[in-house]
């Protein structure tokens, strides 16, 4: 824990120095009118409380995937990666902890989107289930921070980390039905989405916004929890082994 609490006052501490990490805070009003605007065209204002969702979790991942998972390839080439090993603190439990100050600063596009969502176009979220909304957010975050820890585990061993990252954002915006529910995707494909904790946060944060109560609360943000909680673990044992066989071939300052 303690590591962890050292990892998030560190990634405060970088973000106030360096605030280009938040750059997809600036991104996430701009989709928020895309997706109104795309709804409200499409003669679907029954959408628009979902619309404004969607940037809320994109922003979370994009946060996540291009900046966290390239956390430990930006301490190495910084010559940091050394220094920090040295320590007996776990190297997973203070990359979580930067992850998730990361994540948790992330969340504030939730009041963006929800400004300009009544600024621009009237639009509010209503707030039918405030604290299903609340615990979904949260153990969105929570999750998005234990799966980078397992991207950037991978990302260390490849010198094309940004191309993946690039490469990620998409495919897992549509198969985690961020903006279009997984229910309406091809059958053979759905499997695929259930095993995307996105998936389930995203139906989550749809059934929070509707006056009919929300079936299975406990149990849907448990399995959030949980895949992030596996991914985490994964990440971590990852990440063991990726810093052994660093040390054993000497590349842990390799360019």
């Amino acid at each position: 824990m303690r590591a962890f609490v050292a990892g998030f006052g560190l990634e405060l501490r970088i973000v106030r120095a360096a605030p280009d990490a938040l750059i997809p805070l600036v991104t996430a009003p701009v989709f928020a009118l895309i997706f109104l605007s795309i709804v409200r065209e499409s003669g679907r204002p029954d959408l628009q409380a979902d619309a404004l969702m969607a940037p809320v979790l994109m922003t979370l991942w994009w946060i996540a995937l291009q900046n966290a998972g390239n956390m430990i390839t930006g301490d190495r080439w910084q010559a940091l990666l050394e220094p920090l090993l040295a320590t007996p603190a776990s190297l997973a439990s203070v990359l979580l902890g930067r992850i998730v100050a990361l994540t948790c600063l992330g969340l504030v596009s939730f009041l963006e989107v929800w400004a300009i969502g009544e600024l621009v176009y009237g639009v509010s979220i209503p707030f039918e289930h405030p604290v299903a909304l609340g615990l979904t957010l949260l153990v969105t975050a929570l999750a998005t921070a234990g799966v980078s820890v397992a991207f950037a585990a991978v990302f260390v061993l490849t010198r094309n980390a940004y191309t993946f990252t690039n490469s990620l954002s998409y495919p897992l915006y549509l198969l985690g039905g961020v903006l279009v529910p997984v229910a309406i995707l091809p059958g053979w494909i759905q499997p695929v989405s259930s095993v995307i904790f996105m998936s389930w946060s995203a139906d989550l944060l749809r059934a929070s916004l509707k006056p009919s109560p929300i079936d299975d609360l406990w149990q849907r943000l448990g399995m959030v929890v949980l895949l992030g909680a596996i991914s985490f673990l994964i990440g971590r044992a990852l990440l063991f082994h990726v810093m052994q066989r660093m040390r054993a071939k000497g590349e842990l300052a390799a360019a």
